[in-house]
């Protein structure tokens, strides 16, 4: 299953395809007992799928199996006993992908010439992924970061190592003391590397980076590099050899201040709007105001959804299930300010006090 949503795979994502592109998508649970109706409802929400490609007119007989082939595929490659949140099924002639997120999704099925992928966009924005970078003499190590772990990544020739060599124990000797790994030329030039590494993986998915190791190591690599420069550097060693679940436990308190700022500079700027007449709040204002492209920060509460109608030129709260209703309208939100420009942090649920849970600045 699918997790890291690149710029380059949004894009093709979004590329039109033949009709029908279908989009699948049905919440999941990470726990009992809920997750114990997971299965159910995803073979049903496919049914449905199903039901709908044989009821659409415009779909031919053999275009229908294709794409049923491909539906087939997917559901072979759902693996629920490592739920998240919600799951996105992606469908079309030749071509299928399964995306396991980290936010839930409203439970629906679109037929279209192309994905559906403003949830995919929610869920990336509010996972706020980043990058572990676990360097020490011999090693330099990549990890993936996301809501509640980390997993190790095998990309950009990652990870790098290198034999440390015996160091000349004539030169202890002379000096007096024991020689260091971080005054050797090639552990410079180990680290230098690191960096072009790293740097590489940042342009094409662009992150925030925290850097761990031993202190020597993390001003070493600060005088050697330019990409990791601007990390927040987290003074731990032996995490390059280490497991998932500990370089979790040591990222942790810095995982936590950095969020614990974020909201604070979020508040910041909300409650600077508001002096300067730029405050808006709720799902009808920003909705309005993301239309023509004025929002220029966007401040959601981790677990707020929406359902809502369109009357005219508003949105009014709708039910579930309605015919008219959009179920996914902050989703929406997220991915058009996005769109034009925006900035877009969640915040934790009730750091928002009485801005009905959705906030923004506006440009003008």
């Amino acid at each position: 299953m699918e997790h890291d949503l690149s710029p380059a795979t949004l894009a093709e994502l979004r590329r039109p395809r033949p009709y029908p592109a279908v989009s699948v998508l049905t919440p999941t649970h990470r726990r009992e007992p809920l997750n114990a109706q997971d299965p159910v409802r995803l073979r049903n929400v496919v049914a449905e799928a199903r039901k709908q490609l044989e009821a659409d007119p415009a779909v031919t007989r053999d275009r229908r199996g294709e794409v049923e082939l491909q539906l087939d595929r997917a559901l072979a490659e759902v693996d629920l006993t490592h739920a998240e949140d919600g799951l996105v099924i992606f469908a079309a002639p030749g071509e299928h992908q399964v995306w396991s997120l980290a936010r839930s999704v409203p439970e629906r099925v679109v037929l279209s010439d192309t994905f559906l992928t403003r949830n995919l966009v929610s869920a990336h924005t509010a996972e706020r992924p980043f990058w572990v970078l676990s360097v020490s003499p011999d090693r330099a190590t990549l990890w993936n970061g996301g809501t509640d772990r980390v997993t190790e990544e095998h990309a950009g020739g990652f990870p790098l190592t290198r034999t440390v060599e015996n160091f000349d124990p004539e030169r202890a000797e002379r000096v007096g003391d024991q020689p260091s790994a971080f005054r050797d030329e090639g552990t410079r030039r180990f680290l230098r590397e690191t960096d072009t590494a790293m740097g590489a993986i940042l342009r094409e998915h662009p992150r925030r980076l925290y850097v761990t190791g031993e202190p020597a190591a993390l001003s070493l690599l600060g005088e050697a590099g330019d990409m990791t420069r601007d990390a927040v550097h987290v003074q731990h060693g032996g995490l390059a050899h280490g497991t998932p679940d500990v370089v979790w436990q040591a990222l942790r308190p810095a995982l936590e201040s950095e969020a614990r700022k974020s909201t604070e500079d979020v508040r910041r700027a909300l409650e600077a709007a508001r002096g300067r007449k730029r405050f808006v709040a709720g799902v009808d204002e920003l909705w309005q105001n993301t239309r023509e492209g004025r929002v220029q920060l966007l401040a959601v509460e981790e677990n707020f959804r929406a359902t809502v109608r369109e009357t005219g030129e508003h949105l009014v709260a709708a039910e579930s299930g309605d015919l008219d209703a959009r179920e996914d309208i902050v989703d929406e939100l997220v991915e058009q300010c996005l769109e034009t420009g925006a900035e877009v942090r969640f915040v934790p649920d009730g750091a928002l006090g009485d801005a009905a849970r959705i906030a923004g600045v506006l440009r003008y």
